[in-house]
């Protein structure tokens, strides 16, 4: 028969066997890189995702092999030319050596602060080598790739790479800003009230232009309706002479019916004249005569 004592023996070897079996396994994550360590000296590094083994005694530290973000408070930069500019600069890196990492700086946060000073560095080295305008506009592209190759060169001592550094935003200073805002604004309204001058000055001449040729216009056609009026009344006239010529009696007798329409007219028309006038002849007698005249020869 079987002692207790043997089969607490038992049970306690089994507890130690799964005790060293756990602790002589550790597990790589995809996204993770792990140091040994042994008695807190690295020992071997393994970046094979998976289940690997150590010695019992051996610890690990895991470290992300991601790409990772910087983001970098905005810095007051001077530029080449004594303009001052607030920069907004972020980057991105990740860690291809993680034995050195360790050695160097032993956690994301440390890199952090310590990438972040070499990043206000390179800007204010960069920056300070160019104009404001080169900044701003036209060569940015080529100053973010010259601030990543020199922080790309610092960081590589701490075991991380560099791989991207932008400029998010780089303007002037509030005050700066407002005073630039307000220069713009007079050069706007000075032009503006030039373009109006000009084109005041050119509505002014268009004007003149149009009544000046208003002017020849009307003054033509007032000429040729002269010289029109002037050959109708020489046509009547003629006509006229040419009545009067063959029948004398029957002109006056027309002209007289003509005053007496243009004269008496239905709207109150008063006259204060003899009966026995001429201008009545034809009321007294129909043929226009008086008593002493003679009728015409044809």
């Amino acid at each position: 028969m079987r002692s207790p004592v043997t089969g607490i023996v038992t049970l306690l070897a089994l507890l130690l066997v799964v005790i060293v079996g756990y602790m002589s396994l550790f597990t790589v994550q995809q996204t993770e890189q792990t140091i040994v360590l042994r008695f807190g000296e690295p020992v071997d590094v393994v970046t094979d995702p998976g289940l690997h083994f150590k010695a019992p005694w051996n610890s690990v530290i895991n470290i992300d092999k991601r790409i990772l973000d910087l983001e970098n408070p905005s810095q007051e930069v001077i530029a080449f030319d004594r303009r001052r500019l607030v920069v907004d600069a972020f980057a991105r890196y990740r860690i291809k050596d993680a034995l050195r990492f360790y050695q160097r700086i032993g956690s994301i946060q440390a890199a952090n602060v310590q990438l972040t000073t070499l990043l206000n560095a390179a800007l204010r080295r960069v920056l300070g080598e160019v104009n404001f305008i080169n900044v701003v506009r036209d060569e940015r592209e080529k100053l973010m790739l010259r601030i990543r190759e020199q922080l790309d060169r610092e960081a590589d001592g701490y075991g991380i790479q560099v791989i991207d550094v932008r400029i998010r935003r780089a303007d002037l200073p509030d005050q700066n800003s407002q005073a630039v805002y307000d220069r713009m604004k007079t050069e706007r309204q000075r032009e503006a009230a030039e373009f109006r001058a000009q084109g005041g000055q050119k509505a002014q001449e268009i004007k003149s232009k149009a009544d000046r040729e208003a002017t020849v216009i009307e003054a033509e056609a007032r000429s040729q309706a002269e010289q029109t009026r002037g050959v109708g009344d020489a046509e009547r006239n003629r006509l006229f002479a040419e009545a009067y010529g063959k029948d004398a009696d029957f002109f006056a007798f027309y002209r007289s019916m003509t005053a007496y329409e243009n004269g008496l007219k239905s709207s109150d028309t008063r006259f204060l004249l003899r009966p026995d006038s001429d201008f009545f002849r034809y009321f007294g007698n129909p043929s226009g005569k008086t008593a002493g005249e003679t009728p015409a020869k044809p």
